[in-house]
């Protein structure tokens, strides 16, 4: 799960760590450019709805299985783009494949693993995601600037496909086999439209998703346009762009995921409101350092300024990622999971950062500076998205309890009519 979460990430990264060499050879404005990342997200956005409902309610394993192979096989297409148009379809149907993973993975380890250790376990799958990104960003920016921006996505294709095989042998629990209280189903029924509305109803939940709506704008925005922010500013080729981005968001993200998780298990043993608080404080730290990173020198005085700056906003952002995944899950039924997932993905990339790579994009043609287009979107949106977040603080206690009482009410599997899948 972890191998195939890190090559989610790198299939999407490679294409901003090539994207100047992209906008070179065909000519594309920033604002193009930005469209690229804004096609990824929206389809993947879309297409979460149809995945996380065949998630809640199929084998989880194979709905992986086909999302995989569905991305992989779109990274290895755009390599061989020749034209705008086919670059603007084959990143959408990544999408796709991707929206296939994420609702249905994230449910799967729910019923791995019991709610006192989703916190620390969110946060090693989440490493993934940090490591897919800096490889994305470091090894292919080298790939990209060394052997054509082509080859990289060749490169980030192969293991994907080799996954993918992999995926449909995983194990599949029983859904709500980890609870203490409850039955344990190997089918259920639960997941539709309605219940995708009901949802955006647990107040922890919809603090979590609006919350991190405006957070997904800050980071997709940060990490798409960030090789080209270096190159701008600093003169650095594509590769070394690629690498000091790759290094600093890959020890960064390690060290917020892996603190976040445990910190968040740590304090949450008292009361799960621990689990939003671990990131609301990363949200206001990485608020003032994100500011410092986009202003400041590579050294000053011989002292390395940039570097520091970036790597303690890094960290202090990716703290949130197991906590917040941890408490949606724990606040949903088992049943449910897939779905919560679900409203997420399509709540905050169609409001979030589904645009936030073009909106920027406009912005730094409109004013003049990518530097300043991220200064005015990135801190602010981070402070928003900690006061948002804060409104789950109450309710997060009463909110984990009533679905665990909802859950042991429901029938045992005896009692449940058998139908037919």
């Amino acid at each position: 799960m972890v191998v195939i979460n890190f090559l989610n990430y790198m299939d999407r990264y490679v294409g901003s760590a090539a994207s100047p060499l992209i906008q070179k050879e065909f000519g594309l404005s920033d604002s193009a450019v930005g469209l690229l990342g804004s096609a990824f997200l929206l389809v993947y956005a879309i297409a979460a709805l149809p995945f996380g409902y065949w998630a809640d309610r199929g084998v989880r394993k194979v709905v992986i299985g086909v999302g995989v192979t569905i991305w992989s096989l779109a990274t290895l297409v755009t390599g061989f783009a020749r034209s705008f148009l086919q670059l603007f379809m084959s990143r959408a149907v990544l999408g796709i494949g991707e929206a296939g993973y994420y609702p249905a993975g994230t449910s799967l380890l729910s019923d791995y693993f019991p709610k006192e250790q989703r916190g620390r376990v969110m946060s090693v799958w989440s490493v993934g995601s940090a490591l897919g990104i800096a490889i994305g960003f470091a090894g292919g920016g080298y790939v990209a600037d060394h052997f054509g921006w082509r080859n990289a996505f060749f490169f980030a294709a192969v293991p994907g496909i080799v996954c993918a095989l992999l995926a449909f042998g995983m194990r599949e629990p029983l859904r709500g086999s980890v609870e203490k209280r409850g039955p344990a189903l190997a089918k259920t029924y639960d997941a539709s439209v309605r219940k995708f509305v009901e949802l955006m109803r647990i107040p922890t939940l919809r603090a979590t998703i609006l919350s991190q709506t405006l957070l997904y704008f800050v980071l997709a925005s940060n990490a798409f346009w960030l090789p080209i922010l270096l190159n701008r500013r600093f003169d650095m080729s594509v590769s070394q762009a690629g690498l000091l981005a790759g290094v600093v968001l890959v020890f960064g993200g390690l060290i917020g995921t892996l603190g976040g998780g445990w910190l968040a298990d740590r304090l949450g043993r008292t009361s799960p409101k621990a689990y939003l608080q671990v990131g609301i404080a990363g949200f206001l730290i990485g608020a003032v350092f994100i500011v410092i990173a986009l202003v400041a020198p590579l050294t000053m005085g011989g002292i390395p300024v940039f570097i520091p700056a970036f790597l303690i906003a890094v960290i202090s952002i990716y703290l949130y990622q197991g906590p917040f995944t941890a408490i949606s899950q724990a606040v949903v039924a088992p049943s449910l999971r897939a779905s919560a997932v679900t409203v997420l993905l399509f709540v905050s990339h169609v409001f979030g950062d589904s645009h936030s790579t073009f909106d920027v994009g406009f912005l730094s043609e409109r004013i003049g500076s990518l530097q300043t287009a991220l200064l005015i979107t990135s801190p602010t949106l981070l402070i928003i998205a900690a006061a948002i977040a804060a409104t789950g603080l109450r309710t997060a206690k009463g909110d984990v309890e009533a679905m665990e009482d909802e859950w042991a009410r429901r029938p045992s599997p005896e009692a449940v009519p058998v139908r037919a899948s």
